[in-house]
């Protein structure tokens, strides 16, 4: 009988609890029932949280290839001892940042091994050819860049998001906590069972925020050292190629300028004999 006179006391305080205890304390419960404004910005930061990987499973895949066909150019380039051959087989390799910055060195050497005249003696070969190296140097330093910008493209966004996506996430918890103390004011009550759920409801803001901040930072972080030691690649790189093309120049104009020389004597020599 006791059990029977407590039913009635048990009923009421289930009737007047809140929607948000009837409906559960998960997380989904929480997203469900918050506020308009705080399922945009939950909304946002899950478009946000979504693209950063999408971001890095691109990038990732990237870098993979990218790395993976450089170490096989630098193999044949070691090989190789005609640099048209080696220019032809990397034409292949379009993804290798190595290849790239050979290609763009090669072709501005060709260019200018055609009109540079190596073969007159004197100080003005020697000027020519140190003009020509200093606008290989240029021509690769801009294909370096290049494949940096190339490399790093869309990582800012990384950047971003890893920077503002916990502001916008305790936005909407403000805002949440906001909304709580205004329905506290109209309801005229301060209790727990008041005060909690909406409170919990826009905390959820914050959490999301630090969950699509914190991979963003990590990805970041990971792909800019990856360019970093990219970048120090390239510039190995560069400045071997440079040194091979300097020699070949030189030795060139060596030649080139004792032939020169020889000329005169010879036509001399051959008058005399005559």
């Amino acid at each position: 009988m006791m059990n029977l006179a407590l039913l009635p006391t048990v009923l009421t305080t289930v009737a007047l609890a809140s929607p948000y205890q009837r409906a559960g304390n998960g997380v989904s419960d929480m997203i469900r029932h918050a506020g308009p404004l705080v399922k945009v910005v939950l909304l946002l930061l899950l478009v946000m949280s979504l693209v950063c990987w999408g971001i890095a499973l691109v990038k990732w895949r990237l870098f993979r290839r990218a790395e993976k066909q450089s170490e096989q150019f630098y193999e044949l380039y070691r090989q190789k001892k005609n640099f048209a051959n080696l220019y032809r087989e990397s034409q292949l390799l379009d993804e290798s940042y190595l290849a790239q910055v050979f290609r763009s060195g090669y072709v501005e050497w060709s260019r200018l091994s055609k009109t540079l005249e190596v073969g007159n003696p004197g100080e003005g070969a020697l000027n020519g050819v140190e003009d020509a190296l200093e606008t290989v140097e240029r021509t690769m330093e801009g294909s370096m860049l290049l494949e940096r910008r190339r490399l790093e493209r869309f990582l800012p966004f990384l950047a971003t998001t890893g920077n503002t996506a916990p502001f916008i996430g305790l936005f909407g918890t403000v805002w949440g906590i906001m909304t709580s103390f205004q329905e506290i004011g109209l309801k005229g009550a301060a209790n727990l069972a008041v005060v909690a759920p909406g409170i919990s409801e826009a905390l959820v803001a914050t959490a999301v925020g630090l969950t699509a901040a914190i991979p963003a930072v990590v990805f970041y972080n990971h792909f800019i050292n990856k360019v970093q030691g990219i970048d120090g690649q390239m510039r190995y790189f560069a400045s071997d190629f440079y040194s091979l093309m300097k020699r070949e120049w030189m030795r060139r104009s060596y030649y080139g300028a004792r032939a020169a020389e020889e000329s005169p004597a010879g036509e001399r020599t051959g008058i005399a004999s005559g």
